[in-house]
């Protein structure tokens, strides 16, 4: 009996390959790029199961081209980029790692409000011009200690947000979710939230409901100076407005992992981050490194095998994507 065809979008461990290729045959992208369209269909045409990474996504027009496939095992935490209603029309089994990615997003978060508050990028690039001659009364920023944080979403990445920010002696730490609680937090509405907080931290899931939740409108009730930084979803936040807000100086700084040109299945994403995001002087962007921990990313590929092999062997994987929203809706991630 032949082994099935198992596809790899990127890269992954030695020791998960090897897991992977004793139950099936692997092709494996190189990477770190992602596949061209067209090898991505030739190589989606033959397999029969697909381990998903970030770049990824699929649609009804992609599964028509997939007879053979069996299962779809993500390996990331948020499946907003895969149609679920047509992956159980067409009989894929989708699976995502729920757990692995909170601590090391929430410990990300806590690094971006803080290097966007104390002017570290700023700070690194005065250093690189060979002029530093010692202490100058200069970047004056401000701090956690005594601030009011804002955290947005109280999943499990706003709940472990909300740990790390508890040791920083914040003056209050203000909770926005109509869904979720955490005691630590003082529950408040999206609008007080942006009126009172010296900080917002994101961390919301994508849903039809929260797309461009942060828009022209509520960036401009701000408090002014805020510091806005998203671990979430790119498109919960409008990028033009964010740009506006900066140069305006309405917005204190701006600090993302995350861009809306990442969110593959909404018809109209933009191709590119927004420019004004490069040209302000105090944003800091970093390249959806989240999760980006070597040994969580090795745990998360070997979650995400494991559940591969699980349906290629007619279980029920671990961590089986059993919600579906309504038709071509995507479902959001897992916040």
């Amino acid at each position: 009996m032949m082994k099935p065809n198992i596809m790899v979008t990127q890269p992954i461990h030695r020791d998960v390959l090897d897991k992977l290729q004793a139950v099936g045959q692997v092709v494996m992208n190189p990477g770190p790029e992602p596949w061209s369209a067209e090898e991505f269909r030739q190589h989606l045409t033959e397999a029969h199961a697909m381990m998903a990474f970030m770049p990824d996504r699929i649609d009804a027009a992609l599964l028509q081209q997939a007879p053979r496939l069996k299962t779809i095992a993500c390996a990331l935490k948020g499946y907003d980029n895969f149609d679920l209603n047509a992956c159980r029309d067409a009989g894929v089994v989708v699976s995502f790692v729920p757990d692995l990615l909170t601590e090391p997003t929430a410990e990300l978060a806590i690094a971006l409000a803080l290097s966007a508050a104390r002017n570290v990028v700023t700070g690194d690039r005065l250093m690189r011009t060979g002029q530093y001659a010692g202490w100058r009364p200069i970047l004056y920023g401000t701090g956690l200690h005594e601030s009011v944080v804002a955290v947005v979403g109280l999943g499990a990445v706003g709940q472990a947000i909300v740990q790390r920010l508890s040791g920083f002696g914040c003056a209050e730490i203000l909770g926005v979710d109509p869904v979720n609680q955490d005691a630590r937090t003082t529950p408040v509405s999206l609008e007080e939230a942006v009126q009172r907080a010296d900080y917002l931290l994101l961390a919301v899931p994508l849903t039809p409901a929260t797309r461009y939740m942060f828009n022209e409108h509520l960036l401009g009730q701000l408090k002014p100076g805020v510091i806005i930084v998203n671990v979430g979803r790119g498109s919960v936040i409008n990028e033009a407005a964010v740009a506006q807000g900066l140069a305006d100086g309405t917005i204190g700084a701006y600090a993302a992992d995350v861009f809306e040109m990442e969110d593959w299945l909404l018809p109209d994403l933009p191709r590119d981050i927004h420019a004004g995001l490069f040209e302000s002087d105090i944003t800091v962007l970093t390249p959806h490194i989240g999760s980006a921990v070597a040994r969580v990313r090795r745990a998360i590929e070997h979650r995400a095998a494991d559940n591969l092999i699980q349906a290629l062997a007619g279980e029920v994987p671990r961590d089986v994507v059993r919600a579906v929203q309504e038709r071509g809706v995507p479902c959001a991630s897992v916040a």
